[in-house]
């Protein structure tokens, strides 16, 4: 499995489930709206860290943004 498509998968699935806009995390977040829509594309290969600070952002634990849809 890819695991950029995998993050941007599951990034973009909770922050739509959170009611949440890119924006709305690039404020939380300090990472910009077009770094975003490109982890939400699968396109971005994020660090431990950025990882970290993007679950924070959305109020969920970073292992969700890794963890395989079918083992939710």
């Amino acid at each position: 499995m890819d695991m950029r498509k995998l993050v941007g998968k599951n990034f973009g699935r909770l922050r739509r489930e959170k009611g949440l806009t890119q924006e709305q995390i690039e404020e939380r977040s300090g990472f910009s709206q077009q770094y975003l829509s490109g982890l939400e594309q699968g396109r971005r290969n994020p660090t431990v860290i950025t990882l970290y600070e993007l679950s924070q952002a959305l109020g969920v634990s970073h292992v969700e943004l890794v963890t395989p849809e079918a083992e939710h």
